[in-house]
């Protein structure tokens, strides 16, 4: 495809026209569809599609596009359907929540839910981590003092106020009115709560952070559905934004906080001992389980838990780790590409994808090489594994490598990279890592991440490609 119109053009007769497209939405690698009826989608034609990298069939029927491309292809499909919003969109709504309702099981739903409330988020993380990173170098070099104290407030900024948009984004997912998810959310972090006792202590700004700033907007929200039910609707614009501010704020005050703030605490000591204690061995777990995670598009309800160890200890332990998942699949898709040595499209497929994959965009590689062969989805998990134990033995002895943001993996983490034993030190160890993920991956995947079917269609291949050659050469002679 030439432009990101042709591809959108492309696209959206396979899956089933215009009328059949209720909502369009994207992520970072993937097109998001709420769709009327799924049998009208031709699943086959989709995947044969050049620059489409799989498809995932969930709440959502979900295109893999690839990073920035999604991004560039989804406002142009959005444009070829916008004719069709109002009553079809509404309907298409009611099918997508009815589906939902039928296939989804509760853990699974609220685990989504919280993802959805948290990667809006990400692009400011991102930036606001990469601008954080930079600071710290210019500040350890000695640079540009009269530049460090602007580059500090900048992302501080938004890392102090995030608990607001935790609580707006809170309210919208769960129903409720999402100014009102901020307002009590804003609780958590305001100055004044210092002057507040709750449970014989007074209260810190920040406390329970954005587990708190959650937990208080989705009290906010039940509160605003509750007064909904009984306020009439001539004093409902003044009673319910009032009572809903008003329980829920006090609940914030002298309960929610608090219980956030043991979690949270609760989570950064179970995170430390974890690595300190059985670092080799939670890295091999943790590295290992990541893919499967992101293969359901589960992972991103981990970001809670990244978000409160960075509030806590100015960055996560456990990306780095998950991160090597990134490069095991990366090592096992080299070994494909050695061993399939006659199979174009692969060749071309990941070709097309190694790039995203070194950079820590994992889907492209899952689901155009790896999950559809099955044994390199399981050996890319090895390597996955064997780095994730590098880096967690090195926690182990105390070398603890951590990431300041969440978002990117792979070589794309360096720039964010922090730890407890010096920049130079927390670099050698994560890229340490990254290489046994790669090595360990492509090992595994050569010797055994092929089944003989598969090497038996690479043999076919070489037989035809053998032919084409001796016709060719009968012709030129």
């Amino acid at each position: 495809m030439d432009t990101p119109y042709d591809t959108a053009a492309a696209l959206l007769p396979l899956v089933g026209g215009t009328a059949n497209v209720t909502s369009v939405a994207h992520c970072m690698t993937r097109l998001r569809l709420g769709l009327a009826d799924r049998s009208l989608v031709d699943e086959e034609a989709l995947r044969a599609l050049p620059g489409v990298l799989g498809v995932v069939a969930d709440d959502t029927y979900q295109i893999v596009l690839g990073p920035g491309v999604v991004a560039r292809v989804t406002p142009e499909f959005e444009k070829l359907v916008s004719g069709t919003a109002g009553e079809l969109a509404a309907r298409g709504a009611e099918l997508k929540e009815a589906q939902r309702a039928r296939n989804a099981t509760p853990g699974k739903l609220l685990l989504r839910r919280i993802a959805n409330i948290f990667v809006p988020l990400i692009p400011a993380l991102i930036g606001c981590g990469v601008l954080a990173g930079l600071n710290g170098l210019l500040i350890n070099m000695g640079w540009l003092p009269g530049v460090t104290g602007a580059l500090a407030v900048i992302p501080s900024a938004f890392l102090t106020l995030i608990a607001v948009f935790v609580g707006y984004n809170t309210a919208k997912e769960f129903g409720g009115t999402p100014v009102l998810g901020g307002a009590v959310a804003a609780v958590v972090v305001y100055p004044g709560v210092a002057k507040v006792t709750a449970f014989g202590v007074a209260l810190s700004p920040g406390q329970g952070g954005v587990l708190g700033a959650l937990a208080a907007a989705l009290l906010g929200t039940y509160v605003e559905k509750w007064c909904r039910t009984w306020v009439p609707a001539t004093l409902d614009v003044l009673v319910t934004p009032t009572l809903t501010v008003l329980i829920a704020g006090l609940a914030t005050l002298y309960g929610l906080m608090y219980a956030a703030g043991e979690i949270s605490t609760a989570i950064g000591t179970a995170a430390n001992w974890l690595l300190s204690t059985t670092g080799p061995f939670a890295g091999l777990i943790l590295g290992g389980l990541f893919l499967p995670l992101v293969m359901l598009g589960l992972h991103q309800a981990l970001i809670p838990i990244h978000t409160t160890l960075i509030e806590q200890q100015g960055y996560t332990v456990l990306l780095p780790i998950l991160a090597m998942a990134g490069a095991g699949q990366v090592g096992a898709a080299v070994a494909v590409y050695f061993r399939m040595r006659h199979d174009t499209s692969l060749r071309t497929t990941i070709k097309s994808a190694l790039p995203a994959g070194l950079l820590g965009v994992g889907e492209p590689l899952i689901y155009g090489v790896s999950l559809p062969l099955g044994r390199p989805f399981l050996t890319a998990c090895a390597g996955g594994a064997a780095g994730g134990a590098f880096v967690g033995f090195f926690a182990m002895l105390g070398d603890k490598v951590g990431a300041t943001a969440i978002g990117p993996s792979g070589w794309a983490l360096f720039p964010l990279l922090a730890g407890s034993r010096g920049l130079g030190m927390t670099v050698a160890i994560y890229g340490g890592g990254l290489l046994t993920g790669y090595a360990v991956g492509f090992l595994a995947t050569y010797a055994f991440g092929l089944t003989r079917r598969d090497q038996a269609a690479d043999a076919q291949a070489t037989d035809a490609q053998a032919t084409d050659d001796q016709v060719v050469q009968g012709q030129v002679a």
